[in-house]
């Protein structure tokens, strides 16, 4: 029996982004280094043949990774099918550095494979492994297209491929054969079928609606103040800025981490949560940087989007299920105290009206009304330029993973970005770091390395209020140390 799988409608509104911007690559992933550990071939450099393996023994768990888009003959709506071509060495790719490679020329290899789009008449995503790195180590690379998997809290290839304890020996791939895909009259026979039933979905989706508890007394007053409180700040748009300008199709990527029991030390101490210890320091930053543009920062509203997952702790499904904050930052406060007291503020209001709530209603009503709909919700929010970038935290593992025998050492996480936005934030817990990757476009933000020290410092002076500890100059110190070989003009870092 023919089978395929429709996207819903915020999966497939990262496709209409993609194409109605030549320059925006929608997808996310990030890159994670490793010792060498069990992995090592003989001779040096790493076992491919043995990953390669290992990643076809997993794929069971997460069938999309096995599956292409194919699109509707009436209505062009883009559905899943099993890949009756798939192959997995097309997907989990090998490359090296110049060997002893160091972090500056993996930054820069980074940024030229996330500058790379993936291939739609494939599975959408792909797994680099990087060898070359000084100490034997060598790195991953991830690229999932956002319309597969949220990059909050959904499954991935990472997450599959990850144990607790190394290992040596896996079982064999069990045996796959692709399900039949349907044929241009049958997706047109169940096109049909769907229009002729959203009337009856629409009138059930009401129904439910107003059955739910949220619309009465102050539930429904809260919901309604915080739809209006988003649309009205997406309805201004965004402050112009100069890293708020159209896009190209080159990225820079960039990283540095702090440590967490630092960053619990400020919050412990200040109140709020990890999340506020984040959004301050970025806010920080970012003002620092700008100024350094020349840019007037006292009379910016400038907005942070700050991803929100809205997936069920038992739901372990692909796909998108995640919404967003909009946060003004307050980046023209150069006093830590009070810059984290504003952002405190901030989310307590979001969460008590339940701010991340609002895109969610848009994404409901594209569904009723087909790609059409999906398209004029896409335009709609292109054209209003709700935020300046995104700023998105994923808890990770206190404890260490592993691939195989390799022990992961650190992992850098990658937020695409959307039209008009320079940069994109994206923070990872792991082993008792925050780890921060910045993807950036390549025109907009040539001297990305001086943000990424400016997070540094401004960490470094929120953790000394809090504390009473003057340890700005350890800690950039020791995150130089940590980050490779760091040329004389920061800029100059991952060119």
């Amino acid at each position: 029996m023919a089978h395929y799988e429709r996207l819903s409608a915020q999966d497939a509104s990262f496709l209409v982004f993609e194409d109605a911007n030549s320059s925006a690559h929608m997808h996310v992933g990030g890159v994670s280094i490793y010792d060498g550990g069990g992995l090592t071939a003989p001779g040096g450099g790493v076992d491919i043949e043995k990953i390669r393996a290992y990643v076809a023994s997993r794929l069971h768990h997460i069938p999309r990774y096995r599956q292409r888009l194919v699109q509707t003959p009436l209505e062009g709506e883009p559905v899943w099918v099993d890949d009756d071509r798939f192959n997995v060495r097309y997907h989990v790719r090998h490359t090296r550095l110049p060997r002893p490679g160091d972090d500056r020329e993996l930054k820069r290899l980074t940024a030229r494979i996330l500058s790379q789009r993936l291939d739609r008449s494939r599975p959408l995503w792909e797994y680099w492994i990087i060898e070359g790195l000084q100490g034997g180590r060598f790195a991953a690379l991830t690229k999932t297209h956002h319309c597969m998997i949220d990059g909050v809290s959904g499954v991935d290839i990472s997450s599959v491929l990850m144990s607790l304890e190394p290992v040596d020996t896996f079982d064999p791939a069990p045996t796959w054969a692709p399900r039949p895909a349907p044929n241009q009259v049958e997706l047109a026979r169940d096109e049909i079928g769907r229009r002729l039933a959203v009337p009856g979905e629409i009138a059930a989706g009401v129904g439910r609606l107003l059955r739910q508890p949220w619309l009465r007394g102050a539930d429904l007053r809260a919901n309604l103040e915080s739809v209006g409180k988003t649309l009205g700040v997406a309805w201004r748009g965004a402050a112009k800025t100069p890293i708020n300008r159209p896009i190209g199709p080159h990225r820079r990527f960039d990283w540095t981490h702090v440590e967490l029991d630092a960053a619990k030390e400020i919050k412990n101490a200040l109140g709020g949560t990890i999340n506020d210890v984040v959004l301050t320091t970025v806010s920080g930053a970012i003002g620092d940087f700008l100024r350094r543009r020349r840019v007037h920062v006292d009379i910016l509203d400038f907005i942070g989007a700050v991803p929100v997952s809205t997936r069920n702790a038992d739901d372990h499904s692909m796909g998108n299920q995640v919404s967003a904050w909009l946060a003004r930052l307050p980046i023209a406060e150069r006093d830590p105290a009070r810059r984290y007291a504003e952002v405190g503020a901030i989310t307590a209001e979001l969460k008590r009206t339940g701010g991340s709530n609002a895109a969610a209603y848009l994404y409901q009503l594209a569904e009723w009304g087909g790609p059409a709909a999906l398209s004029g919700v896409v335009a709609l929010t292109r054209r209003m330029s709700p935020c300046n970038l995104v700023i998105t935290n994923v808890p990770g593992p206190p404890f260490p993973l592993y691939v195989l025998g390799a022990r992961m050492l650190e992992a850098y996480p990658q937020v695409t970005l959307l039209e008009g936005q320079g940069l994109g934030v994206a923070v990872f817990s792991y082993c008792g770091r925050l780890q921060f990757g910045f993807n950036a476009d390549w025109d907009l933000l040539p001297d990305l390395h001086d943000l990424v020290r400016d997070v540094e410092r401004n960490f470094a002076a929120l953790h000394a209020f809090a504390t009473g500890v003057d340890d700005a100059t350890d800690s950039a110190d020791a995150t130089t140390s940590s980050a490779g070989a760091i040329s004389p003009k920061g800029n100059e870092h991952a060119r």
